[in-house]
C-alpha cells in the first residue's frame, strides 16, 4: 500500500516537473519569438542594366548632346549603353517607333500625342536644344514675315514645323500654301533654286542657307516657341528608368562639355551622323550656351495639344500629365 501510494506520488511530482519545464520552454520561445529582430532590408538605387538602349535622332542641334555623350564616353562613364539611329525625316522616324525599333526618340509634343492616340505608349521626359527659322528664298524679295501671305512654304506637316509656322501666320494674320518635302537636301534645293518662297528649317542647316543667299524671316527661339522633345517608351520607363536617369546624366554632361570646348575639336565627328561639313562654323557662331535637359513648360504643351486636336490628329486633348515625365532629369 505504502509503494503504491509512494508510486502515486513519485508519478505526480515528475508530471508537475514535466509541466513547468514545458511552461518555462513555451515561455521562453514566446520571449524570443517577440524580441526576434525582423531583418533590415537594405534601401538599393536602381542602377543601369547595362543593356542596349536605341535612340533615334535627326541631324539636328537637338541631336548633338546624344551624340557627344555617346562618342566622348559620357554614357559609358554612367554606365549606359546607347546606340544612335539617325533619320533623314521624321516620317522615317515614326515608322521606326511603329515597329518598335527605338527605345527612345527626339520628336515633338504632337507626335507623342499622335502616337498615345494610335496605341503607342510613350513619355516625353525632357525638352531638347532647338531653334527654327523661317527663311524665304534667295530672289522671292520676302525680307518681312508677311510677305509669306499666300506663298509657298516648305515643312513637314503635323510636326513641329507647321505649328511653329502657324503661329508666325496667325500673329501676322495670313495664310499660306505648304508644300512637302521631306527630305532636308531636297527642301534645301529647293528653296536656294527658287523653286519655293520659303521654308521652316532647323540648325544649323537654316544658317548656313542664310548664308547662300536664303532671307530669315524668323526664328521659333526669339518668338517663345519650345514643343521639341525626348520621349522614352513606356516599357523602358517601367522596366529601366536607371538606364534612362544615366542617360540624362550623360546628356548634361555632354552639354558641358560643348560649352567648355571649341566645336572645331569635335564637328568632324558630327559628319558620320549626317551633318554637313559647315556644322563647325554654325557652333563656333553661337553665343549663348547649350542648356541641361528640362522640362516642356505646362501652357505650351496645352497650346500645342489644343492644335493637334484641331487638325484631327488625335481624338482628345491629351493632358500634361498623361504624356510627361520628368522625374528622370530631377534632382
Amino acid at each position: 500500500m505504502k509503494k503504491r501510494l509512494l508510486a502515486s506520488l513519485l508519478l505526480v511530482f515528475l508530471f508537475l516537473l514535466a509541466a513547468c519545464g514545458n511552461g518555462n520552454e513555451n515561455e521562453s520561445t514566446k520571449k524570443a519569438e517577440n524580441t526576434k529582430e525582423e531583418p533590415k532590408t537594405e534601401e538599393k538605387t536602381v542602377g543601369p542594366s547595362g543593356e542596349e538602349m536605341t535612340i533615334g535622332v535627326l541631324p539636328a542641334e537637338s541631336a548633338i548632346p546624344i551624340i557627344l555623350a555617346k562618342e566622348k564616353g559620357f554614357f559609358e562613364e554612367e554606365g549606359v549603353n546607347v546606340s544612335i539611329k539617325t533619320f533623314s525625316s521624321p516620317n522615317d522616324r515614326n515608322v521606326a517607333v511603329q515597329a518598335k525599333e527605338l527605345d527612345a526618340t527626339i520628336g515633338d509634343v504632337m507626335t507623342e500625342a499622335t502616337f498615345k492616340d494610335n496605341g503607342i505608349n510613350m513619355k516625353i521626359t525632357s525638352d531638347i536644344s532647338e531653334d527654327f527659322k523661317i527663311l524665304s528664298s534667295p530672289d522671292s524679295g520676302i525680307t518681312e514675315m508677311s510677305g509669306l501671305s499666300g506663298k509657298k512654304v516648305s515643312l513637314v506637316p503635323n510636326f513641329i514645323l507647321e505649328y511653329i509656322m502657324d503661329e508666325f501666320a496667325k500673329k501676322d494674320k495670313f495664310e499660306y500654301e505648304i508644300v512637302e518635302i521631306p527630305s532636308f537636301s531636297a527642301r534645301a534645293e529647293s528653296l536656294l533654286s527658287n523653286q519655293i518662297d520659303g521654308v521652316v528649317f532647323t540648325e544649323p542647316q537654316a544658317g548656313m542657307l542664310v548664308k547662300q543667299g536664303a532671307h530669315l524671316l524668323g526664328s521659333s527661339k526669339e518668338a517663345g516657341i519650345k514643343g521639341g522633345t525626348l520621349q522614352f517608351t513606356d516599357e523602358m520607363i517601367n522596366s529601366k528608368p536607371g538606364d534612362i536617369k544615366a542617360f540624362y546624366k550623360a546628356y548634361n554632361k555632354a552639354v558641358d562639355y560643348m560649352n567648355d570646348t571649341d566645336a572645331a575639336e569635335y564637328s568632324e565627328i558630327l559628319t558620320t551622323y549626317q551633318f554637313p561639313e559647315q556644322m563647325s562654323a554654325y557652333l563656333s557662331s553661337k553665343s549663348d550656351d547649350f542648356a541641361y535637359a528640362g522640362k516642356i513648360d505646362k501652357d505650351q504643351f496645352d497650346n500645342i495639344i489644343k492644335w493637334t486636336k484641331e487638325k484631327g490628329q488625335i481624338k482628345k486633348e491629351y493632358s500634361y500629365d498623361e504624356l510627361t515625365n520628368f522625374s528622370f532629369i530631377e534632382d
